[in-house]
């Protein structure tokens, strides 16, 4: 062969190229060019799907965190009531000195399988929360347990107002009960709850099961106000974790690799009474013996928040334990009357009178400097002088905490699972709040060292200029003559119980003190609506999966949502043209080959129509 050819048909194109001008480049062959062409459009097609499917995932998340803070401006609008979208739910505290009643509400489910309710507590016209208290609780009627349902009434009366009448029928109604009741006999609980299952159905046409009347145990509350506080912080929301520390998780009862999600917060919580605190496992423990082990399970709470059993990135394993008398009045009790019978005994044995008058006062390294106080009956008062001895006071109240040396055990001797300190992050309220802000004015980011200074300065001021600084305005607007009597005691036991009971570290920096969060008082009611509901997106999911295949495309058709349909089709059309180039080349073969006569004929007969036989 002299030359080489290539022709197009039916639009000719010649070209011709001399052995002798390029004797050694070889020429591909056709077979050689389609296998090019293919692997050329094949990395095209990841390219554009790495490059696309990037871009839509940057722009959902993005999407993603700006309709998450945008939440949490809107959460303080008046509730649209018109709105035939929203759904409603109700929960009834039924607590020891009264009882209240919040009203929930939520727009439809957006199908994803993956998101968990958008759940808002509801407003008024004048943006306030949707709520109402009577007293006293309902454990006062214990007696009488037949008036159960007419004490309720007024609140339910409330919520029916508020809530549109069509939707009554489709509102659920929880009424749980909490400390107050627990402390009843079982009978007297069980004829109060036999009460309102009874009549509320009768007066009410809420969505309600006997079910939904129950008294719940600390374990519950806690985890209910876990869910309450994570669930506000979107901690929940493990689609935008880029924003967000991220935890490795072992899922209860999973053998597969481990889920790394959104980390959660931890809850610290000091009332008056008791101290609380509740944070996520997220690993796999291992107990010392077979007896804590059998402690741990009444306090470690495995639940699922997502409406499918089957999924497991919102399966979480929450520790929750509850101290009586670890609250902050109840340990400054505990202290008043353990000096109290010590400096009695003391006195009797070594024929003392220390604290008997004004003039001996027992000196009280928790009181401010020179603040006198009286503690113990009236028949045995004891009269103290505070020395304002911060670093003294903690030595004292260490033995308060029943703290022992095992492994893994906290205050009382209760068992603690290990905390990866450096990836976790807590949140501290009540008298963690105030007694770093009402006074110290240091609420928010917690700093030990910085805290420690401040309480020990606060401490040894006299109680005169205390006193001075209070009547001009300079503390906090919660701040009354009781808390700056005991802010030196209250500040001593919170830093106890949290580096010594909870051993977090003293150079721990990821507490923060808190009062509300996004400017909203975070009740454990939502948390348990928020689990009592989590079943109810599946009936918008299955909606959604039995809406037309017209309505959806119609509704979610763009080159973003649906790019790979567009490449689908690119590499459908590429195919086309290499087939289509394909078979030129075999007709252009056949042409300069000179096909044979026989070849030739046997064409011509196959493109020969021949006449059918009709026989009629």
């Amino acid at each position: 062969m002299g030359r080489i050819s290539l022709s197009c048909f039916p639009a000719s194109w010649h070209f011709s190229l001399s052995p002798l001008v390029l004797p050694s480049v070889p020429l591909p062959s056709f077979r050689q060019l389609l296998f090019f062409g293919l692997l050329v459009g094949l990395l095209g097609l990841i390219y554009l799907l790495l490059v696309t499917g990037k871009i839509q995932d940057s722009w959902n998340r993005k999407d993603n965190y700006f309709h998450r803070h945008l939440a949490r401006v809107t959460d303080v609008e008046a509730t649209d009531t018109s709105n035939h979208n929203l759904n409603y739910g109700l929960v009834v505290d039924c607590g020891s000195s009264g009882s209240r009643v919040f009203v929930y509400c939520w727009p439809r489910h957006n199908g994803n399988p993956h998101d968990l309710l958008d759940i808002r507590q509801m407003r008024d016209q004048h943006r306030k929360p949707v709520v109402m208290k009577i007293k006293p609780g309902i454990s006062a009627l214990a007696k009488t347990p037949e008036k159960a349902s007419d004490y309720i009434h007024p609140l339910l009366s409330f919520a029916a107002r508020n809530i549109p009448k069509h939707k009554h029928q489709e509102t659920p109604l929880y009424i749980l009960c909490t400390a107050g009741m627990r402390v009843l006999p079982d009978s007297q609980q069980e004829a109060l709850l036999e009460d309102l299952r009874t009549d509320i159905p009768v007066r009410f046409n809420f969505l309600f099961s006997d079910s939904h009347v129950e008294v719940i145990s600390g374990k519950q509350e806690g985890v209910y106000a876990w869910i309450g506080i994570n669930f506000v912080l979107g901690k929940f929301n493990h689609v935008d974790s880029e924003r967000d520390a991220v935890v490795e998780v072992q899922v209860p009862g999973d053998q597969q690799e481990a889920l790394v999600r959104t980390r959660t917060t931890g809850v610290l919580d000091m009332g008056g009474v008791s101290t609380q605190i509740a944070y996520e496992v997220p690993k796999t423990v291992s107990f010392a013996s077979p007896q804590q082990e059998e402690v741990a399970k009444n306090l470690l709470a495995e639940f699922n928040l997502g409406c499918d059993a089957h999924r497991t990135e919102h399966v979480y394993r929450v520790y929750v334990s509850t101290f009586l008398g670890f609250g902050g009045n109840a340990a400054r009790q505990r202290y008043e009357e353990s000096i109290v019978m010590n400096t009695l005994t003391k006195n009797k044995l070594l024929g003392q009178h220390v604290g008997e008058t004004g003039e001996s006062p027992l000196l009280d390294p928790c009181l401010p400097s020179d603040l006198q106080d009286e503690v113990g009956p009236a028949t045995q008062k004891l009269h103290l002088l505070g020395t304002g001895d911060f670093d003294h006071c903690r030595q004292l109240l260490q033995p308060f905490l029943n703290h022992t040396n095992e492994t893994h055990c906290s205050l009382n001797g209760i068992y603690q699972p290990p905390i990866d300190y450096p990836n976790s992050q807590f949140y501290g309220f009540s008298e963690f709040y105030y007694c770093t802000e009402d006074v110290l004015r240091m609420g928010g980011d917690f700093n030990s060292s910085k805290y420690a200074s401040a309480a020990k300065s606060y401490c040894a001021t006299q109680w005169r200029t205390l006193k001075e600084r209070f009547d001009s305005g300079l503390y906090g607007s919660h701040a009354d003559v009781h808390r700056l009597k005991y802010q030196c005691f209250k500040s001593a036991w919170m830093y106890e119980v949290f580096h010594t009971g909870f051993s977090f570290p003293m150079d721990y920096k990821n507490l923060r003190t808190a009062l509300l969060v996004y400017d909203k008082e975070v009740q454990w009611t939502l948390g348990a609506i928020l689990y009592r509901t989590r079943f109810l997106p599946l009936r918008d999911i299955q909606q959604e999966s039995l809406k037309g295949v017209h309505s959806h495309w119609r509704h979610s058709f763009s080159f973003v949502n649906n790019h790979y349909l567009f490449l689908a089709c690119f590499l459908v059309v590429l195919l086309s043209i290499l087939l289509y180039l394909l078979r030129l080349r075999r007709i252009h073969s056949c042409t300069t080959q000179r096909c044979t006569p026989s070849t030739v004929k046997w064409l011509e007969e196959g493109l020969r129509s021949h006449p059918l036989p009709i026989t009629l």
